[in-house]
């Protein structure tokens, strides 16, 4: 136990803080762009939703390493437009934190975007229809009746998209690269120390990872548990 308790003290704990900043800032910007994009393509005619829907989850269904090639080429400082972040604003992605959240973004978007979208094309129209015969606004209908009623779905998709872009590697690895107390995730931590042969931390850090999808799965059931409360029990 004591020699348990002087490993935890002497751990690096970088590779945590840097999972739980990547995944917080990557659900926050998939979130509100995943919102956004599944009401568009919810209003949207049926070709242009087709061709939409499968742009926006074709990262969920792509190797993440295809994923993170393509953002590579994207971002390289040898590409026009990694080039003019850097030389004109100062702006580098390519092994850096900011590739990590460039990838997890990416790689978690799809789920918060499916998510939402499911939620929206299950909300019965005859509200909205009441809304707007009281006179309330596109706006105000928005966040006073489709949200509120989309609120399981889109919870149960911010979760899942928080988990993911904890756990995502294969984009992370090949755009931000694996820097210690930089860029290095948990999912990076573990291939490295096993790659040094070091099984005792890489099971450590297993452990946590494990922990924490625990946790997430838990609060998940929690919040969707609301909307099948009132469901028959078989």
């Amino acid at each position: 136990m004591t020699a348990f308790l002087e490993f935890l003290q002497g751990a690096d704990w970088s590779p945590l803080l840097i999972s739980l900043k990547t995944g917080v800032v990557a659900t926050v910007i998939s979130f509100f762009l995943g919102i956004f994009a599944a009401r568009k393509v919810v209003k949207a005619g049926p070709r242009v939703r087709a061709i939409a829907d499968g742009i926006l989850t074709l990262p969920m269904v792509l190797p993440p390493t295809v994923a993170g090639f393509f953002l590579l080429l994207l971002f390289s400082l040898r590409r026009p437009l990694g080039s003019t972040l850097y030389h004109e604003f100062g702006i580098k992605v390519v092994q850096t934190w900011l590739g990590c959240i460039f990838a997890a973004t990416i790689i978690a978007f799809p789920l918060m975007y499916r998510n939402a979208r499911a939620a929206f094309e299950q909300i019965d129209v005859n509200l909205v229809y009441a809304a707007r015969t009281l006179g309330m606004s596109e706006t105000k209908i928005f966040w006073k009746v489709i949200m509120p009623a989309a609120g399981p779905g889109i919870v149960s998709g911010t979760i899942l998209t928080f988990a993911r872009a904890l756990g995502e590697y294969g984009a992370t690895s090949m755009l931000a690269g694996n820097i210690p107390g930089k860029t290095s995730t948990i999912s990076q931590k573990i291939a490295m120390v096993i790659q040094d042969g070091d099984y005792g931390t890489a099971g450590f850090w297993v452990a946590v990872i494990m922990l924490l999808a625990f946790v997430i799965i838990v609060l998940m059931n929690l919040v969707t548990a609301k909307s099948t409360r009132h469901a028959g029990r078989y």
